[in-house]
């Protein structure tokens, strides 16, 4: 909305031709999430604790977790309108990367909110039920694929993979179940992951940071030549959104870090998991994902491996999954296992980002 609004004024005041320049607007962008979350974070958690609006916790769970009884939830309505309202004003209307983006957020956060909803309201750690929830998780995933299939003709079906220069295979109309459950299943890892305090907000910090990395070299043409990545066009715009998650969720720390203030809840990490999938998709990183979130990845897996181990062998694998609750029924603190996951988060992130030069 900036841009738009003060660059046909270039002509009379030649210094707002700053507004041109993508890492001038993503570095407001996340300073503008940033503000958002810090003046409206003790709003909202007055607001939720007004509405009893408070997490149930799971009696299956580490006894540890009891006393967050009752703290407030649904927070990750602060997060997506700190990156929503600071995309709209720092981010290029006309790019048609910038819309599928926010339907991300929206389309994600919707199915998140009312999951929450009925968490909070039916004081049952039981939200939507499973089917209903992976099913309207796969139709926003694949209204956002069929945009960006049809869209991106020519290369949104090539498979890219660290290391190789060129595209290693053609999906063509495979690509869009292939998108489909890349989407559903991150949005999914997110969310399996947000369950200490503090864990899930701060990987997404290190997840943001690399993407908007990766959306602003993929999105010139120079850098990308040169690092022989695929170039997209127009894809640079994409690091506003990745900056303004990042200052959105540094701010969302303040208040979630241990003892947390206020809980992300489905509407945040939903929407994050699926817009951290979006961004892979616009940006041909599909595979170099899985390594940014190593992390949540592995959460998801140990999920699925203790869930396939029961029902085959009748054993568990680990402790409890996903598995930082593993770690803490080994005895870790909460603050130790987070601060522990950041750590490999960090890892996965620089590894990440090594790949782009070694091809």
């Amino acid at each position: 909305m900036l841009r738009e609004l003060f660059l046909p004024l270039i002509d009379k005041f030649s210094f707002l031709n700053i507004f041109e320049y993508i890492t001038f607007r993503a570095a407001y962008a996340a300073v503008t999430a940033l503000l958002i979350s810090f003046i409206f974070g003790p709003r909202l958690i007055k607001i939720l604790k007004k509405l009893k609006a408070g997490q149930e916790i799971r009696i299956d769970g580490p006894q540890t977790h009891l006393v967050k009884s009752g703290t407030p939830t649904m927070g990750g309505v602060l997060i997506l309108t700190a990156v929503i309202i600071s995309v709209l004003l720092w981010q290029d209307l006309g790019n048609y990367h910038t819309w599928v983006s926010l339907l991300s957020l929206v389309g994600f956060g919707a199915i998140g909110f009312v999951d929450d909803y009925l968490k909070v309201f039916r004081r049952s750690s039981d939200g939507l039920q499973a089917r209903f929830k992976f099913s309207a998780q796969i139709v926003v995933s694949l209204i956002i694929v069929m945009i960006i299939y049809f869209k991106d003709t020519g290369y949104a079906t090539l498979l890219y993979v660290p290391f190789f220069k060129y595209p290693v295979l053609d999906l063509s109309v495979m690509y869009i179940p292939f998108a489909v459950i890349l989407l559903v299943g991150f949005s999914n890892a997110v969310n399996l992951t947000d369950g200490l305090d503090g864990l899930a907000s701060g990987l997404l910090i290190l997840v943001g940071l690399a993407m908007g990395i990766i959306t602003y070299l993929t999105g010139r043409v120079d850098y990308a030549e040169y690092l022989q990545i695929p170039y997209i066009r127009d894809s640079g715009e994409l690091m506003v959104l990745s900056f303004a998650l990042v200052g959105a969720c540094i701010g969302f720390l303040w208040y979630n870090a241990h003892p947390a203030e206020m809980f992300m809840g489905d509407t945040g990490s939903l929407s994050m998991g699926g817009t951290i999938g979006v961004l892979a998709l616009m940006t041909k990183k599909e595979i170099l994902v899985i390594i940014i979130g190593g992390v949540f990845v592995l959460e998801a897996l140990s999920v699925i491996i203790q869930v396939v181990s029961y029902k085959l062998r009748g054993k568990r694998v680990f402790k409890m999954a996903p598995l930082h609750h593993h770690y803490e029924l080994k005895g870790w603190a909460e603050s130790k296992v987070v601060i522990r996951f950041w750590i490999i988060g960090g890892l996965f992130t620089i590894l990440s980002l090594s790949t782009l030069k070694i091809q």
